[in-house]
């Protein structure tokens, strides 16, 4: 089974934008994603507080999770640690798309170690920035929810009066949705960059040590 997981968060990436990633990523490689969780939670809820998410992961042992960066499954490095070690325990193969890497159990531990320190960068990083952005450089649309249908219906070639109709909203509106987020590209073909062939020695290099 393969699983896209999506946690859209306006520090970082919304829904549309990890969806583009992550249906790139399984037309480049020739994978069909099977299920699409997209997660709401706050990125300020713990795990203990994510019961959903959890025991959706729990079910899926020897899944192929697809994910675009490492702070989709949370910014809190406790979290992480006990995500990591309980994807891997139920032999979820874990692919990092912006990283281009696959976390598994035979993976080496320097590149989970990378991976966490990328996130600790980033999370650092986020919190020494002024505090707002410039309007509008995280856009979210009430469109993000229906992202899964509309991709659909997309592919099944349905027009944008007949989605808009069964949706219940604005055709103009959805109209300028669907190419503003480039849709039709992401439904049909790949808009990812060519991965570098030394991936994992790219993440394993960006572990900084304190001076």
């Amino acid at each position: 089974m393969v699983i896209a997981y999506i946690r859209p968060d306006k520090n970082f990436a919304p829904a549309h934008e990890q969806l583009q990633m992550i249906n790139s990523y399984a037309i480049a490689n020739n994978l069909v994603i099977d299920d699409e969780f997209v997660d709401y939670t706050s990125q300020n809820k713990r795990l203990e507080e994510r019961k959903e998410v959890t025991q959706y992961f729990q079910s899926k042992q020897k899944a192929t999770l697809l994910i675009c960066d490492v702070w989709v499954l949370t910014t809190n490095m406790e979290d992480l640690i006990q995500m990591f070690s309980c994807l891997l325990k139920n032999e979820l193969s874990v692919h990092f798309i912006k990283q281009s890497v696959i976390m598994t159990q035979q993976s080496s531990a320097m590149l989970v170690l990378g991976l966490m320190d990328q996130l600790r960068q980033r999370v650092q990083n986020e919190s020494k920035r002024v505090i707002g952005r410039p309007k509008g450089s995280r856009s979210s649309s009430k469109f993000d929810v229906y992202i899964n249908e509309i991709l659909r219906f997309i592919k099944e070639g349905k027009s944008v009066s007949e989605m808009a109709r069964i949706l219940g909203v604005s055709r103009s509106s959805l109209k300028d949705y669907i190419e503003s987020r480039e849709l039709k590209q992401v439904a049909f073909g790949s808009l990812l960059p060519e991965a570098p062939n030394d991936a994992e020695a790219q993440v394993i290099n960006t572990i900084t040590c304190p001076n």
